[in-house]
């Protein structure tokens, strides 16, 4: 099993700045997380598997 992630890890899969991991929790938005006391932790494979499920923009 891999080891889970921080919110720094997350952000640096889906490169974009720590505190945007943040607020897209505060909004209900992004990868699933889990308290483990009273620090957040995801799922390598929920992240990636949140990501995949993210509309492809062709014009990018």
């Amino acid at each position: 099993m891999e080891r889970l992630w921080t919110i720094d890890d997350v952000a640096e899969f889906l490169n974009v700045p720590p505190d945007s991991v943040r607020e897209w929790r505060k909004k209900g938005y992004g990868p699933p997380a889990r308290k483990v006391g009273k620090h957040l932790r995801w799922y390598p494979a929920a992240v990636r598997d949140w990501f995949d499920q993210l509309p492809v923009d062709d014009a990018a």
